[in-house]
């Protein structure tokens, strides 16, 4: 694709690096088969194709971003089966990024959609407001049921999104998680020592996942830290546009992460939320420029790995077989596409005993994506219904997934049991039987 930067322009780091995605492209739209909002609606401009020409024409003009541009860039998903797809290897995921950022600094929201972004930006990363969100949301949660229904895939409601938020508040909040700074020693002979990412809603929401990871990895002779002073990953206000409160965030993670290494050593730093994995991973290139981060940012990053690529490392112990339960496997969209782990998830399901069963349509996403399923929450929906449906044809008695947002999301739609990948290897290991709630 030829662009028109000018040599200021270009100055700019950010921009020098849209250029160079942007020249890799080369208008193939092999990208449109695999993009679910294109799938769903069939506007040129709701694919990958049409929001790159979109984005290159914002930044080229230097003008703020029109309403119809915010419409289409807002309708991703971020979930970069498009990266999958290109032939030519354009970084979409970067240049989406830098286009929700341009946004967020020179577009002004209607004054209800600025309440809700800024509310989940305040509410999400921090788990104790995020904890008592969800308690108030139960509380009033049987009054999403008596909401009107919204329809309008091109401009979503307030009311729309409230409804959508109270549905997918949990009927029940279980009791708190371990703290920030606590260590778990090994089971017998220390073989290694880990981080885990405490994270944020999935503390809230489900805080057995880590529990499950936590007891499978002593029970394997690991070492398992919860750093001290750790915050969000910054993964959910990324995809806002909130730039300097991501760095932010990132800046004060790798400070906690950079102690445990000084004080302990560190294998790896765990992540049981693959959106989560998929930020961490990127945070060498977030902090490129930053001339005191950069280089830590880098080794943080490549510490950083899904919980189910160092588990595959691992020589499981096997005292039950579960040859009998049939697991439908989700792959999360910042498994698949983000960090490009297809395999490893399905292969330790089958190695530990669980008849694993391909879901129809893979690639596409579940709807979740971060905060989108409240934002987008009609779109959402019927990507939510479609992925149902194509769980439902394999007959599973289980789904399992590496992500806390595709649960949830599916979980609304289904009564199968929805379960973390982790939580069924703990249990083939000699854990407890997975209790989603």
């Amino acid at each position: 694709m030829k662009t028109d930067f000018s040599l200021t322009q270009l100055a700019d780091p950010d921009i020098a690096e849209a250029d160079k995605i942007l020249r890799a492209c080369v208008h193939c739209g092999f990208c449109t088969a695999t993009c679910p909002t294109y799938v769903l609606l069939g506007d040129e401009l709701d694919s990958p194709r049409g929001r790159i020409y979109l984005i290159k024409e914002m930044l080229e003009s230097d003008k703020p971003p029109t309403a119809d541009v915010v419409k289409h860039i807002d309708r991703c998903l971020s979930c970069l089966a498009c990266m999958t797809t290109c032939p030519s290897g354009v970084n979409y995921m970067h240049l989406v990024d830098q286009a929700r950022v341009r946004i967020e600094k020179q577009y002004q929201r209607p004054f209800w959609d600025r309440v809700v972004r800024e509310a989940l930006s305040w509410m999400m990363p921090h788990p104790g407001m995020f904890r008592l969100g969800m308690w108030a949301a139960r509380i009033v949660r049987p009054v999403a049921a008596l909401l009107p229904g919204s329809h309008n895939l091109t401009h979503p409601t307030l009311l729309s999104r409230i409804k959508a938020m109270l549905a997918l508040a949990p009927k029940h909040l279980p009791e708190p998680g371990p703290d920030s700074g606590t260590t778990f020693p090994a089971v017998g002979p220390k073989r290694g020592r880990v981080a885990l990412l405490h994270g944020c809603a999935q503390q809230v929401l489900a805080p057995r996942i880590n529990r499950a990871a936590i007891n499978l990895l002593t029970r394997h002779g690991i070492e398992v830290v919860l750093a001290a002073d750790e915050a969000c990953c910054g993964a959910l206000i990324h995809h806002l546009g909130r730039d300097t409160r991501t760095l932010e965030y990132a800046r004060t993670n790798i400070k906690a992460w950079l102690a445990e290494i000084e004080r302990g050593g560190l294998d790896a730093i765990l992540v049981t939320t693959s959106g989560c994995g998929t930020v961490i991973k990127d945070y060498g290139y977030m902090l490129r420029e930053d001339p005191e981060y950069a280089a830590a940012a880098a080794k943080v990053s490549a510490l950083a790995k899904d919980i189910s690529e160092y588990v595959s490392g691992l020589e499981l112990s096997l005292p039950r077989p579960h040859d009998d339960v049939v697991v439908a496997y989700h792959s999360a969209c910042s498994l698949q596409h983000g960090q490009k782990i297809t395999q490893i998830p399905k292969e330790l399901l089958s190695k530990t005993g669980f008849v694993v069963k391909d879901i129809p349509e893979s690639h596409l996403c579940c709807g979740s994506a971060g905060t989108y399923n409240i934002l987008q929450p009609d779109i959402a929906t019927r990507l939510r219904d479609r992925k149902v449906a194509n769980i439902a044809s394999v007959k599973p008695d289980m789904i399992a997934a590496g992500n806390i947002g595709c649960m949830v999301q599916i979980a609304s739609g289904t009564e199968v049991p929805v379960v973390h990948t982790i939580e069924l290897l703990d249990w083939a290991t000699g854990g407890p039987r997975p209790a989603p709630h």
